[in-house]
This record gives structure tokens, sequence and C-alpha cells, in this order.
């Protein structure tokens, strides 16, 4: 496969950064942006280039944000998108950044609506089990909040991620192949329209048939139909016991038969990810571990202390059919974030490994029944290319495929 010549958006790739076009913004939006947002707005490159190039994006920036504003309220929201509208500049609503699908890069310039300052948690009700927050407040912001009342919002994506963009790019995380994804999770939203007006699309109410379900229609929709204001959140109870399980194979195809069969059992299982050798290779050379170099199951159960450890029983006696070995798992606290820390840091460990090699992140999500072929496929594929490459993957949720490879080199995995 001859792939020179070709390059590609990722870490570090600027070269593709211009800077804006601010003599297509007129001067009397900017005049108004000052007034609704007083301090709260800036036009400085440095910050637009912040704004406008996702770090870990393989998406090619070709423009930058001409302002970046940050409203306070829902009311500065709705002010800033109406004068937007009357002078028909494109809006690109900002989370957290830590989307890998470039979905806050600015094509044609224009307004970036930066939701940082609105991060309040607005009302808790403890009883119902539900939370109503601000844009702008991260989850883990959010369950640090929500301890002491021994509630969590059961969605773990990346670190740094924000409410407003979960709901936006309808993420997920390892714990939705208990919980499921965003679209489960929230009950209702405030969103300010293309045209500034406000809508709220539900009740608090679990359960109704009342009108069409604006909220699933907003969900996922990355900007595109509204910026959310607010969000009502489902929530659940912190779980009284939970351990923690790893194990290896000889091949990824066991791996992932034997996740397969752990769907199937009806083990309730919270958490279940797959690191492939190369992935294992990289976290041992970025955190001096000697880890076998095989494809690895992690898994987290969750309930009593009996229930955890009869399902730790079960999973231990399917992974023996399927040639599993080395099981191992944790109860204690520190041992259980020690071995969680292996996956959380895995993207990390990839850039130390390949530390001047781009990166393309992908996510690929098929039926369960699909999971050891698309595994094989995808591997057989990306072992015939020049390329650096590593497989994440989260049952349930999503493949994550991270792809290494310097500047001539480009690939899309495609499931």
């Amino acid at each position: 496969m001859d792939l020179s010549g070709v390059s590609f958006g990722g870490k570090g790739s600027t070269g593709f950064v211009v800077e804006g076009s601010l003599t297509e913004i007129p001067q009397q939006l900017i005049d108004e942006l000052k007034v609704i947002c007083q301090d709260n707005m800036t036009m400085d490159h440095e910050e637009r280039f912040f704004h406008g190039k996702p770090q870990y994006s393989f998406h090619k920036a070709v423009n930058i944000p001409d302002v970046v504003v940050f409203p306070r309220s829902e009311e500065e929201v709705s002010k800033i998108v109406k004068s937007c509208d009357k002078h028909k500049v494109p809006i690109v609503p900002y989370g957290g950044a830590t989307s890998i699908e470039g979905h806050t890069l600015s094509p044609h310039g224009g307004v970036c609506i930066d939701m940082s300052l609105m991060k309040r948690v607005k009302e808790l009700h403890v009883k119902d089990m539900d939370v109503v927050v601000e844009p702008g407040i991260g989850w883990m912001e959010l369950n640090e909040y929500l301890e002491p009342y021994g509630l969590f919002f059961p969605l773990d994506p990346g670190p740094g991620a924000t409410i407003g963009g979960m709901c936006a790019t309808r993420c997920s995380g390892s714990l939705a192949v208990r919980y499921g994804t965003m679209r489960e999770n929230v009950i209702s939203l405030k969103v300010v329209l293309a045209n500034g007006d406000i809508v709220k699309t539900s009740s608090r109410a679990r359960k109704s048939a009342a009108g069409y379900d604006l909220t699933r229609l907003m969900i996922g929709s990355e900007g595109t139909l509204g910026v959310v204001t607010e969000a009502t959140l489902r929530l659940q109870k912190l779980p009284t016991h939970s351990v923690v399980a790893m194990c290896n194979f000889p091949t990824i195809k066991d791996a992932a038969d034997v996740a397969i069969a752990t769907m199937l059992s009806g083990i309730q299982v919270s958490r279940m990810e797959l690191l492939d050798e190369v992935q294992v290779r990289a976290i041992n050379l970025a955190n001096e571990k000697n880890l076998p170099e095989v494809p690895t199951l992690m898994f987290e159960f969750i309930g009593t202390e009996a229930y955890s450890h009869e399902q730790t029983l079960i999973v231990q006696k399917i992974v023996a059919e399927h040639h599993g070995s080395d099981f191992v798992f944790a109860e204690d606290a520190e041992a259980k974030k020690e071995l969680w820390k292996i996956r959380k840091e895995a993207l990390w460990a990839c850039f130390a490994m390949e530390p001047n090699f781009e990166a393309m992140i992908s996510d690929v999500c098929v039926p369960l029944s699909c999971l050891a072929e698309l595994i094989s496929r995808s591997k057989e594929k990306l072992d015939a290319s020049p390329l650096v490459w590593y497989v994440i993957l989260a049952v349930c949720s999503a493949k994550d495929s991270i792809v290494m490879g310097d500047n001539r080199y480009a690939v899309s995995l495609v499931g």
C-alpha cells in the first residue's frame, strides 16, 4: 500500500489552520456581542486558535472562529444566537473539546460559543434521583457533587467532557454496557434554537406520551439543531460493592468470544473492555509495567458483596472455556484504581510509544454478534498496512481504534 504524499490532521497538525476571516464578520455584530458578553469575549488569535483546532481529531482544521464568547446564562446564549442569526454568521457551541470527531471545528469561521462559565447545579431531587445542571459542568465535577448523597451520573467518557457536549454527541463510555448511552440518561433539555428561541423538550416526569420526543431528537444532534443550555439527568445509586477483574487470551478472537458469551449469560457487568496485545505493549513501555503482552479483557462487577463474587465466579468459568488465563481480580480500592488506570491511560500510552507519529482515532459500532468478525477483519487489513495500530474496545459501547502513522500515511477504518 503506497500512501506517500497523503497527509491528515491530528495531534500536532497545525499547518492546515488559517487565521479566520475577520473581514467577513460585521462590525455591528461585534458591537452587539460586546454589549451582551461585556468582558466575556475575545478576538485574540491564540484563544481563537485554541478553540478551532481539536487536539486529538484527525479532521483538518481549515479555519478557526473569528470571535469566541463566554455566555453566563441562558438569556445571554439566546441573545448571542439571535444576533448571529440576524447577521447570518455561523455559530459553533463549545464544551470540553474532548471529542475525537472534529465537533468543535469552525470551517467557516464565525462565533464560537464556549459554555465553560455555565456550570451550575441548579436543582437536585434526591428522592426522584435526578439533577438539573447547566451545560458547562463536567461529568467528573458533577459526580463529586453527587457523592455525598450516595448518587452518581452513570456515564464516563473521557476526562474533561462536559454535560452539554455529552448531550450533543450522544456519548457513552465504559459504563454503557450496564446503564446505556446519553440517550437513556437524559430526561429533559432546554435548548436555544437557531433563531434564538428557547424550548424545553420535556417535563421531569419519567413516563409521558405527550407530544414528540424532542429530547431524543436533540441528543446527538451535534449542535446542528440548537445549543443546550440546561439538562435534567437521570441518576443512579452508588454501588455498595465492586470487583475489578482482568484476564489474558492467546488471540483477540478468544477475548471477543468471551465478551459475547458474558453478555449472553445474563451477567450484569458494569464495565467490560478489551485491549489488544499492541496496546498492552504500549502500556508496559509508558508505565514501566510487566503485563503479559497478549489480548486482555477487563471487567467490573457491582452489587452486594455476595452478588459481585457470584458474577466473578461465573465469568471465570466462561474465561476458562475460551482458553483464558491469569484471571486476577481486586476488591481493595487502591488495587481497583490501579487496574482501571491501565485502561484510562491507554491513549497517552500510545502517544508515548510513538511520540513523533500522528494519531487517527476512530469509533466503530457494530451489533454484539458481529464483534469478533469486526476485530478479525480490521486486524487483517491493518496488519497489511504500514501503520502501527491499537485496539481499545468497550463492549456495548463502541470500538475505539487508534491508528498511528507518520505524516506520509493515512487510513480510514470502516466497520
